[in-house]
């Protein structure tokens, strides 16, 4: 009897204690209530041409602040907004409780978290709602590493989720979206890992995720056994429509008519390119250097107007820019397009190479990069020593060679060079390179002076 009035006494110790962390938490919780990001809502679907398709699920990869998440059939809604509480008790270390990722925050009736037990231990877990008032709890011993619980608050619309480990304790604030009265509390336990439900990614994906207005977000729709891609800045709620068709005309824009000149359209999963490279402007000779004076000019490899025909022309990145520096602007590209970013040119890369898919971390390396994405982006023909490519996806990319920063033109038929419209700091920028000897593509900063060719890509 002793031993079980201890045990009960320690209980209510326990209890007690974090009473009154909740107490503190409680406070902090109205304090920034009023005060948080207004909430974004976006939504997702998925088209093949003009046929809509059933996603799988969606990766959401923050390329601002790094961190991931996932949406899985059939949930193709992404809310975001500041929705977290920092507890300032909490020590950023490999020995402490962590809640990793809580997904998706507004929710509707449930949502995910991720905790990480840094020892083997006991683990509590607690709901309160906005008054204090204990819903429900889950209390066992967990294995070190990452624990995957689902959290359903019934009728309560504004909750907070509290860990206890050791002592330490964590908080993240729940809002419910859905505050009908229907559904009870409870805390469901899903296992130490989720990487069944990740079996479409290549690599895990676990790093938590936050979000602020502004941010750059990646978005992966997987269908069946393909992947398609789209990035943007996020301002406000907008929908997304995945594109799955590829190799074929971009649907309602086979072509473009630009500067007298007709370019054909490629649809490459979500994006839609140039399929020719860009030839607009006067031509210059390659000795002169280009100049902000209000008229768009080229360079024709060595100097001569039919390369421009050909190949298209080569251009100095500030020219290309028209002379600012932000990125995924349109430039010298027709109205409706633009000049792509480092971000996108790695969506193309994934979304043709055999291995590395797209949100790869491969792709965020230099030098030479990927297995096949550069095979798959050559033309047929053209290349140097029979170093031609197999066109998978319609791209048709040309050994064009480049304007060298002397003046004089190098690697026709060896290599192609491309532009992006991402810059790393007053004199360089992120281009692309392909060549007739590697099958993978090339991606290191280089000269702004340098000349090279430019793909646009549909806005």
């Amino acid at each position: 009897l002793k031993i079980n009035c201890n045990l009960v006494t320690n209980k209510i110790l326990k209890m007690n204690k974090l009473k009154i962390h909740i107490s503190v938490i409680l406070f902090l919780y109205f304090l920034n209530s009023f005060g948080q990001n207004p909430i974004i809502v976006l939504t997702f679907s998925a088209i093949n041409n003009e046929q809509y398709i059933t996603l799988d699920s969606i990766l959401i990869k923050n390329l601002t602040q790094e961190g991931d998440t996932m949406l899985y059939s059939p949930d193709s809604v992404l809310i975001l907004g500041n929705v977290s509480i920092t507890n300032p008790e909490s020590i950023e270390d490999n020995n402490s409780l962590k809640i990793i990722n809580n997904y998706p925050n507004p929710f509707v009736d449930k949502t995910l978290v991720n905790i990480y037990v840094p020892f083997k231990d006991n683990v509590e877990l607690h709901i309160y709602n906005q008054y204090g008032m204990h819903l429900t709890y889950f209390d066992n011993i967990l294995e070190t590493g990452e624990h995957s619980f689902k959290i359903f608050p019934g009728r309560e619309k504004f909750n907070l989720l509290v860990a206890n480990y050791r002592g330490q304790i964590q908080t993240i604030k729940l809002i419910n979206l859905n505050n009908s009265g229907t559904n009870k509390s409870g805390i469901e336990y899903l296992g130490s890992s989720m990487n069944d439900l990740m079996q479409k990614s290549n690599y895990s994906y676990s790093k938590g995720f936050n979000f602020d207005i502004g941010d750059e977000l990646l978005f992966v729709g997987y269908s069946s056994d393909l992947e398609s891609g789209i990035m943007d800045t996020i301002l406000e709620s907008k929908s997304y429509i995945f594109q799955f068709a590829t190799n074929i005309s971009c649907p309602g824009t086979p072509t473009v008519i630009y500067g007298g000149q007709e370019y054909n359209t490629i649809q490459i999963f979500s994006q839609c390119w140039l399929k020719e490279n860009l030839n607009i402007g006067t031509m210059i000779p390659g000795i002169n250097v280009m100049q902000d004076n209000g008229t768009i000019e080229k360079y024709c490899y060595n100097d001569d107007e039919a390369n421009c025909d050909e190949y298209g022309g080569l251009y100095l990145w500030d020219e290309m820019m028209q002379y600012t520096n932000t990125q995924g602007i349109q430039g010298i590209c027709p109205p409706g397009w633009h000049i792509p970013t480092d971000n996108e040119w790695k969506i193309l890369e994934g979304t043709v190479d055999s291995q590395y898919s797209v949100g790869d971390p491969e792709w965020d390396s230099v030098y030479w990069r990927g297995f096949d994405a550069g095979l798959n982006l050559k033309s047929t023909s053209g290349w140097y020593f029979n170093g031609n490519g197999t066109d998978l996806y319609g791209y048709m990319a040309l050994p064009s060679g480049c304007r060298g920063n002397d003046g004089n033109f190098y690697y026709l038929g060896h290599n192609g060079f491309f532009w992006s419209s991402t810059d790393l700091e007053t004199y360089f920028a992120w281009p692309r390179k392909l060549d007739y000897y590697h099958d993978d593509v090339y991606r290191n900063n280089n000269y702004k002076y340098f000349g090279f060719s430019v793909r646009c890509l549909h806005d």
